[in-house]
């Protein structure tokens, strides 16, 4: 069952494609899936335009449980309704499971050999700039948002320093100030 509001444009074809697309996302997000979904729904599938994956993210952002879980469930709904967002999360979820399993198997064995450690920092230190790569691609959306760039970006710099600078929990920011970009964005849509 597909949104009859939504303008036509690529999609996925089936419930299978849904769960093949996100089994290769999952596969592929070593250190964080953010910036490999941004790139797989937005860019090369265009599933989803850059506003819509910004608002999209924010929603999965403040539910409970994995964010990019969110995410595909959001989408296969957005297509499919409920098969599709139970076919997106089983396609996040079962292949990635197996292999993690298979993977603690693999670490549990090798943890003390210093190459295991070493190439662990070298993923994480890939993944931090592949998620900076992303923040900086999906700014580009922000020129199109109904609020000043210089209130976004005084949002995004508050975010930062309050998460990374100040340590404070990601869920008091997330209302606090996404609660503020919300109620600011209202009020400059009200008519």
């Amino acid at each position: 069952m597909t949104d009859p509001s939504l303008p036509a444009r690529p999609r996925p074809q089936s419930l299978t494609d849904l769960f093949v697309s996100f089994t290769l996302l999952a596969l592929q997000g070593f250190g964080g899936v953010l910036a490999v979904v941004q790139r797989e729904i937005v860019e090369r599938k265009q599933w989803l335009t850059h506003e819509e994956f910004l608002e999209d993210w924010a929603v999965a952002q403040i539910m409970p449980g994995p964010n990019v879980v969110n995410l595909s469930m959001m989408i296969g709904g957005r297509y499919f309704g409920l098969a599709g967002a139970l076919s997106a999360l089983a396609g996040m979820l079962a292949v990635p499971l197996v292999l993690v399993l298979l993977l603690a198997l693999v670490h549990a064995r090798f943890v003390d050999h210093p190459g295991v450690a070493g190439a662990l920092r070298g993923m994480a230190a890939v993944s931090a700039g592949m998620i900076g790569a992303t923040g900086l691609k999906l700014s580009l959306a922000l020129s199109r948002n109904p609020m000043p760039q210089l209130w976004c970006w005084a949002l995004c710099g508050t975010g930062f320093v309050l998460v990374a600078l100040l340590r404070v929990p990601l869920a008091y920011v997330l209302f606090g100030v996404g609660g503020l970009a919300c109620f600011l964005t209202y009020r400059r849509l009200r008519p």
